[in-house]
């Protein structure tokens, strides 16, 4: 019976030996083959081994030293890698940031006469020669028009690449310390040039009333089509005394640039200690007058800056501009503490163009002892939960 069910169970292969030898053999070479790879690949990782050893023990005599961890676990540095490169670019980038951040603050700190707006950067040093700017002025009395005529800029400083000249016409009421912007003009860019020749005309309507109380600012910038146009310098002019039908000739040199305060923005702070937040509201914009009224909208940008981190910036709603702009709008902020948090808020102005956008004003707040706040900061933080507003006088 056993040698019946064992025959039942044979497997017949229709080959011959021969053939089932070769196979067998073919298994064999296949087997041996997998073994000797096995034992190659085993072969390379000892060597690997050795040669890390072997760098740890010649970097640690070396240069490198060993740093010692809170655990008391040796870390051995080792040859330079691809990912330390990576590692000390990141560093440098990091430390250029907070550079960057440091400067920027700086610009940012709310005195009158030299607050920095974010759209015009000075890189020149403070008692750097920045050139000259040489222009005409001729006021026709019969046609009641101004006539400015930008000539040529003189010994640009080095740094200078393509420059042009932004001029714009300020006016100012007698019992206000605001002015309005009533014509803004560019210049053509000359392009890699310290001393570019322009001879451009500009016109603008005037009332010889209204020249003791124009004034004339030519800013002298770089040209970046892909950031922000560089103040190189800036010369002021004062129509006061200009005589009518008589050319006056100019030659200024380049100062540095100054701030001029053209509107007022009413803002209110909250403090939110529990939440650990600050609530922000842009409440009213006014302008001095009713020349700068045109058909487009405004919005205001707010953004803070917290122990030099910048925090994701936040915009108000778009409005119709008036004399008068109510927005009545809050927006919330991180603020840890308030009393030792290092906190800035930058507060921007832009009416909408056919092409972006135009800044308008800016102004600029928070815990810095400045007398330009007029303890804003300090009324906030000692009315906490309920929010306190001022007016802010909005610089360009």
């Amino acid at each position: 019976m056993l040698q019946i069910a064992l025959s039942t169970f044979q497997i017949f292969l229709p080959f011959s030996n021969l053939v089932k030898y070769i196979l067998l053999g073919v298994a064999i070479f296949l087997f041996l083959v997998a073994v000797f790879i096995l034992v190659y690949n085993f072969y390379k990782y000892l060597l690997y081994r050795k040669s890390l050893a072997r760098n740890e023990k010649t970097y640690l005599n070396g240069t490198h030293a060993e740093k010692k961890t809170t655990s008391n676990i040796i870390l051995k540095s080792v040859a330079p890698s691809f990912l330390e490169i990576t590692r000390k670019e990141q560093d440098s980038k990091i430390q250029l940031m907070r550079k960057e951040m440091e400067k920027l603050e700086e610009r940012l700190t709310p005195s009158p006469p030299s607050t920095e707006s974010l759209d015009d950067l000075d890189s020149n040093p403070p008692h750097m020669s920045r050139g000259k700017l040489k222009l005409s002025l001729y006021y026709d009395k019969k046609k009641m028009a101004l006539l400015i005529n930008v000539i040529e800029a003189i010994d640009l400083p080095e740094h200078s690449r393509d420059p042009f000249v932004r001029i714009k016409v300020f006016s100012k009421a007698d019992d206000s310390s605001v002015q309005t912007i009533i014509h803004e003009w560019d210049t053509k860019v000359v392009k890699n040039s310290r001393n570019p020749v322009f001879v451009e005309s500009f016109t603008c309507t005037l009332k010889e009333s209204q020249l003791l109380s124009t004034s004339l600012k030519f800013e002298v910038k770089d040209f970046d089509k892909y950031s922000r146009h560089t103040l190189i310098g800036e010369t002021r002019v004062a129509l006061q005394g200009l005589k009518a039908s008589k050319s006056l000739e100019l030659y200024e040199d380049l100062q540095e640039k100054t701030k001029d305060v053209i509107g007022e923005v009413l803002i209110s702070l909250k403090c939110l200690p529990t939440a650990q937040k600050i609530e922000v509201g842009i409440l009213k914009f006014k302008t001095s007058s009713l020349s700068t009224i045109s058909e487009r909208d405004v919005y205001a940008r707010i953004d803070v800056f917290t122990n030099q981190h910048k925090q994701k910036h936040q915009k108000s709603s778009l409005r119709a501009k008036s004399k008068v702009t109510v927005f009545n709008e809050t927006f919330l902020f991180g603020l840890p503490d308030p009393g030792k948090t290092h906190c800035l808020i930058l507060i921007s102005l832009y009416e909408t163009i056919t092409n972006g956008r135009k800044l308008i004003g800016q102004t600029s707040l928070g815990n810095q002892d400045t007398k330009a706040e007029d303890g804003h900061w300090e009324l906030m933080l000692q009315s906490l939960r309920q929010p306190v507003a001022k007016w802010h006088p909005l610089f360009i």
